[in-house]
């Protein structure tokens, strides 16, 4: 095998952290197929003319076991041997293999495209509750902390008294005058 400047340390790496990607039960010895396509997209080994997805989903499934969903390390090593001389054509099976690990070698998945939190203007407008009027208003007290249930319903004065009554509460001292 043609001596190139990638181990494979450096690849079983790659193969670990990829298999991990997006999975918190993963333990890294195996690896699925929407990984392995990630992998292979991310390392740019899918090159759109030589290697598609398509071809990536083909060596998935020829590599894989019959009943399984998930490739081995060793199952990970064969599908890079069907895809090299697909990706370096005319180059012998050692040298493209080779390249292919330089291409692998040391990568981690990449986060392009995941959504971020959003920062904009009329987000903080919308949600400063000092801006609130009317029943909204009630909804929070002055530190902008909502009420919660308190704050949304018209909870019911069970007290037996009429709204606005000065004299509330006073009821039991004035039968004890008596």
């Amino acid at each position: 095998m043609a001596e190139g400047s990638v181990s494979s340390a450096d690849v079983a790496a790659a193969f670990k952290k990829f298999a991990i990607h997006g999975d918190t039960k993963a333990t890294g010895k195996e690896m699925n197929g929407k990984n392995f396509a990630k992998l292979c997209k991310d390392c740019r080994i899918i090159d759109g003319k030589n290697v598609t997805t398509t071809d990536v989903d083909i060596v998935f499934t020829k590599v894989k076991a019959k009943s399984a969903r998930v490739i081995t390390y060793e199952q990970f090593h064969q599908a890079l041997v069907e895809l090299a001389p697909k990706r370096f054509k005319g180059k012998s099976q050692e040298e493209a293999l080779q390249d292919l690990y330089d291409l692998i070698g040391g990568k981690e998945p990449s986060n392009v495209g995941i959504t971020r939190v959003a920062k904009a203007a009329a987000v903080d407008r919308l949600t400063d509750v000092s801006k609130y009027t009317g029943s909204h208003k009630e909804r929070f007290d002055e530190s902008g902390k909502g009420k919660g249930k308190a704050g949304r319903e018209e909870i019911p004065d069970t007290s037996g008294y009429v709204s606005a009554y000065k004299g509330q509460g006073t009821y039991d001292d004035k039968v004890k005058e008596a």
